[in-house]
């Protein structure tokens, strides 16, 4: 039971990841753009880093995950 438990979290933490790497590539792709077009890019910048630091918060939650299942 509690190892089912852990699967299904995990299986929402991959979900996670993988919709938190997508969201990162679109804010960067629009920041590169900005970029070029010569905006203001300061709101994307700390949107960003904001984005990234939850996604490290996701990938150390997967890997905690994984380490209760293979300890």
């Amino acid at each position: 039971m509690y190892k089912d438990a852990i699967m299904d979290e995990l299986r929402q933490i991959e979900l996670d990841v993988v919709e938190g790497e997508r969201r990162l590539a679109e804010h960067e792709a629009l920041l590169i753009e900005l970029k070029r077009l010569n905006k203001n890019t300061a709101k994307i910048e700390a949107e960003l880093e904001a984005m990234r630091k939850n996604q490290l918060e996701r990938e150390q939650d997967r890997q905690r995950l994984l380490w209760l299942l293979h300890p």
